[in-house]
């Protein structure tokens, strides 16, 4: 028996008896959609934010500086885009901390590995994976945005493209390096609570964009006709992924709110692959984002990043959709 059991008997009943509707109705399958997808996404976020929040007490911005710091081979690819994991969702608020780090001395691809992995790969992305795929769309969606972060930083890298970011972020002193790294010991439960403390802040951070994305989609699953969004980009168009992922590159909205809408999109017949993509152009490609890295990249190593990622998203969901078929 699914965990998730009961909020679907839920959903049923308030369509049923509640609103005397028939489930399989436009309106009826629109409110089970909301209902059941509402306390279902919440809950594990929740749980799984607090588990990050937890792991987080052990992870301290100075110390990842200094671990990733002179890691130029492609084990600081890796280890940067699993810091991505655990650091913040939004693409946003994860450029300031990739500007720290390089101020502080990560090299310039190990920095990209981070940038990349954190605002796709994070507590939100898979607790709303999970909830709304499963266990085996979430593992390999994970998957395949780590190795995206590991090779685009690695190709970066690779470039020595260090003579296009701006100057003045090598005329600032690497600050706090030289910390020993010392701090004190933090009790369990001291731990726990701040685990708890960071899984509220973000609950109350995102849940007005997951309600959104989720009525969004709860429309989409009602009421769009699945042939209309079918003929554009279902499976039957070979252009569709890239479409998915030029669409994508000009919006902004964080994970919380594209995966609900991904969800109902899904229902109506497109590939996992191709929303995915869509999906991951919102998140790592926003127009904020690429507006905020100006300020300390030269336009030649923003259009280089850029075409790596686009290329790099396209190629995921074509290879998404060959594996879920």
């Amino acid at each position: 028996m699914s965990p998730f059991a009961i909020f679907d008997w839920f959903a049923r009943w308030l369509v049923t008896s509640v609103f005397g509707l028939d489930v399989e109705s436009h309106l009826g399958a629109s409110i089970h959609f909301f209902f059941y997808d509402v306390p279902k996404v919440m809950s594990l976020l929740l749980v799984i934010s607090f588990a990050v929040g937890v792991l987080q007490t052990w992870l301290q911005p100075e110390h990842v500086k200094r671990w990733l710091g002179g890691r130029k081979t492609i084990f600081g690819n890796i280890l940067a885009a699993c810091v991505g994991i655990v650091t913040p969702f939004c693409s946003c608020s994860a450029v300031p901390l990739f500007i720290g780090f390089l101020k502080g001395g990560v090299p310039l691809g190990v920095t990209f590995s981070y940038l990349i992995s954190a605002p796709m790969v994070n507590e939100v992305a898979v607790a709303l994976l999970w909830g709304l795929f499963g266990f085996k769309v979430t593992a390999i969606y994970v998957g395949f945005g780590v190795a995206l972060a590991v090779l685009g930083g690695f190709v970066i890298s690779l470039l020595r493209l260090e003579k296009w970011v701006e100057p003045f972020i090598w005329q600032i002193q690497a600050g706090n390096l030289e910390d020993d790294g010392s701090q004190p010991q933090m009790a369990l439960e001291e731990r726990i609570r701040l685990g708890w403390a960071s899984s509220r802040e973000i609950f109350a951070s995102v849940w007005p964009y997951i309600v959104v994305g989720i009525g969004v989609g709860a429309g989409i699953h009602g009421y769009v006709p699945a042939e209309l969004i079918v003929r554009w980009a279902g499976p039957q168009n070979p252009f569709a992924v890239p479409i998915a992922v030029i669409l994508g590159v000009p919006l902004y909205a964080n994970v919380a709110g594209v995966l609900p809408i991904t969800e109902a999109l899904v229902g109506k017949g497109l590939p996992l692959g191709t929303v995915l993509s869509f999906t991951m152009a919102v998140t790592a490609l926003s127009l904020p984002e690429m507006v905020i890295l100006r300020k300390v990249l030269r336009p030649q190593l923003l259009a280089v990043f850029i075409a790596i990622m686009t290329a790099g998203i396209i190629g995921v969901g074509y290879l998404f959709n060959t594996l879920m078929t």
